[in-house]
């Protein structure tokens, strides 16, 4: 690490309880629920245990392609523990206007999603779903979502693990890797 590369670490450290971090800090993932597509609430502390791979994502995009990508992950690594988490959202360029019905038959019918999914949330700025308000306080200002399709990666003991760009496909061996370090090496038994 250089001198400059620890005085910025020294000085966010400094900066984060002025910010709201020391709260999120103590946080886990697993102390978030989301509201899913179908209404009742989504906790992630269900999953405990497991791998999870939260991304924002809208059905108008340019990126909507990556829900195959997703649902790939999704079958290829569940037995294994991962769950994917789809939290669909209009905060960027206005490209995910349905409603949560609207939504879950686009993703069904097009990509035949099954993985889990959320009802539409606000994934940026001072109205963020507090799940990511907590991850932007955990990872830095550049792991904020700045479009569709931002993911985040969480081990089995809710903490963060990584952050992908939109640009990072979900089948990219970066990514996949980062799962595979998380997860056992067979699926467990049940």
């Amino acid at each position: 690490m250089t001198v400059q590369t620890h005085l910025r670490t020294i000085a966010l450290a400094a900066l984060l309880p002025l910010m709201g971090g020391a709260s999120a800090l103590a946080a886990s993932a697993h102390d978030f629920t989301f509201q899913g597509i179908d209404g009742q609430p989504l906790p992630l502390s269900q999953f405990a245990g497991k791998t999870i791979l939260v991304v924002n994502t809208a059905s108008q995009c340019g990126f909507t392609p990556q829900y195959k990508g997703l649902e790939a992950l999704w079958q290829r690594y569940r037995d294994r523990g991962l769950v994917v988490v789809g939290v669909p959202s209009d905060d960027f360029g206005g490209q995910e206007p349905g409603s949560a019905a609207q939504i879950k038959d686009f993703c069904e019918v097009n990509y035949s999603i099954d993985f889990p999914m959320t009802d539409k949330t606000v994934v940026s700025g001072d109205g963020a779903h507090p799940f990511y308000r907590w991850a932007a306080d955990e990872l830095g200002f550049l792991a904020k979502p700045r479009w569709n399709f931002h993911k985040y990666l969480i081990g089995p003991d809710g903490k963060l693990q990584s952050w992908f760009s939109t640009m990072t496909d979900p089948e990219s061996e970066k990514v996949r890797e980062a799962i595979e370090t998380l997860l056992p090496a067979t699926a467990p038994k049940s």
